[in-house]
């Protein structure tokens, strides 16, 4: 299945690969710095050469060939189609575009301006005049393996073929067409056509995370044993963010598998991942879940931690960090038997290759072989220490693994356990605040939550 092969490249490449998305820029440079070898005469030349084709002005062929290929976009056949694509989170601010300026791009807003490129969508339409919708909209530093999206498209075929017996390679290489416009951080997999009822997010059965980690100083087998605890249905509102803005009011959600193995079987003291599935999320669920993963791999809490938070009702989340968002990889994403028939790109088949290793740069390499980092504060990357009591006696340092090579120390007697810390504000105090301020603004509240919320 396609997004599955990110296994294979961890196993050839120890160290990522390094991605150039300004790749373009490399030649500008190396040319510019040859003019210093050249005599003056040369440059004189090389500049009188340069201002006579700028002063020339573009031929009426040009003018009118441009004319001939605007498009009647009122008129033009559209199709809807979806696209199976992978990205690294870290080179951008999140999948979903924002209103507000973001300080970092968007993978939807990139993707969209490629579609416009390609002249595959109506600029002036937007997001909704394409019914563009995602499957699962990840944050800032979470990257994907198979995250998918649906829209309208402008199509080859005229109205009369677009017919349900119409063949994919009738069609536009829209691969191709799409990916010539994209940066080396994300990339087209395949496309399908879909019936016009189709909605990636909501004809959705299912979604498959995976967080990598290193297991060096952790207690693999506490944690696998928590993790037995995850699959069924359960309430996971102490494992989640509350997001006021959803007025979310259930939070039981179906997890169809969770394990942790080596991400390669023949070195079991190797890399390791944490597959979870399930049909949908809550915001910031699979990283709440593994932070608490992994302060029960760090021995700091018990592995009954884990179903203690989950199913508690009314309950309030208690406070602790949860992980990092650089080595979560939304994997895979699954739909029903015949909803869609994948037409990979078998021009480019290094597509992955060259977007993903760098999502996991901090996770791929083994913390004993990371050089240190300081984040913030007291808070430094070191390999996590093992301790077997958390209320020691002798004062020592604690260092709280967070995923992704980072960590937060603290002194051992200052460790509170997680199920005796301060507790959060209930979700309907959250949603109460949330909607008398909307009120205030004249903000529009929801009717009704939304069947899931993204991670």
């Amino acid at each position: 299945m396609l997004g599955h092969g990110l296994s294979s490249i961890f196993r050839r490449s120890p160290l990522p690969l390094t991605v150039f998305p300004h790749r373009r820029f490399v030649h500008k440079r190396m040319s510019e710095a040859d003019y210093d070898t050249w005599t003056k005469e040369e440059l004189i030349s090389r500049l009188v050469q340069l201002e006579s084709h700028g002063s020339s002005k573009p031929s009426a062929k040009g003018k009118g060939r441009a004319q001939d290929e605007s498009i009647d976009w009122a008129n033009a056949p559209r199709r809807k189609i979806a696209l199976k694509f992978c990205y690294g989170g870290w080179d951008f601010g999140g999948l979903a575009i924002q209103k507000d300026r973001t300080p970092l791009p968007t993978v939807e807003g990139k993707l969209f301006g490629a579609l416009v490129r390609a002249r595959l969508v109506d600029p002036k339409g937007g997001l909704e005049g394409c019914g563009w919708e995602r499957c699962g909209r990840t944050d800032r530093g979470v990257s994907a393996a198979g995250q998918v999206i649906s829209l309208w498209v402008r199509s080859a075929l005229s109205q009369e073929e677009l017919t349900p017996t119409a063949t994919p390679t009738e069609e536009h290489p829209f691969i191709y067409m799409i990916n010539r416009h994209l940066p080396d951080t994300i990339k087209i997999l395949a496309w399908s056509p879909v019936d016009p009822s189709f909605s990636s997010r909501y004809s959705c059965t299912w979604r498959h995370y995976k967080y990598f980690f290193s297991p060096v100083g952790l207690d693999v087998a506490a944690m696998r044993a928590a993790c037995a605890y995850l699959p069924g249905t359960h309430d996971f509102r102490n494992l989640c963010k509350i997001d006021p803005t959803k007025q979310l009011d259930q939070f039981r959600r179906d997890i169809l598998h969770a394990s942790i193995s080596p991400v390669d079987a023949s070195n079991p003291g190797g890399m390791h991942v944490f597959d979870l599935k399930g049909s949908s999320f809550l915001y910031h669920m699979v990283r709440n879940i593994m932070g608490v993963l992994l302060s029960i791999g760090a021995r700091l809490e018990p592995p009954t931690l884990l179903p203690a938070l989950m199913n508690v009702a009314p309950g309030c989340r208690p406070e602790y960090m949860m992980a990092d968002a650089l080595p979560l990889t939304l994997w895979d994403c699954g739909y029903p038997e015949g909803a869609v028939n994948w037409q990979p790109e078998t021009r480019d088949s290094h597509s992955m290759v060259r977007v993903l290793p760098g999502p996991q740069l901090r996770a791929v390499i083994p913390l004993e072989h990371s050089a240190p980092t300081t984040t913030s504060g007291d808070e430094a990357a070191a390999p996590a220490v093992i301790v077997e009591d958390a209320a020691l006696s002798a004062p020592r340092n604690v260092f709280i693994p967070l995923g992704g090579g980072t960590h937060r120390k603290m002194m051992s007697a200052k460790y509170v356990p997680v199920l005796q810390r301060n507790r959060l504000e209930h979700f309907e105090v959250q949603n109460a605040r949330w909607r008398e301020k909307a009120r205030q603004k004249g903000l529009k509240i929801p009717d009704h939550a939304p069947e899931d919320a993204e991670e």
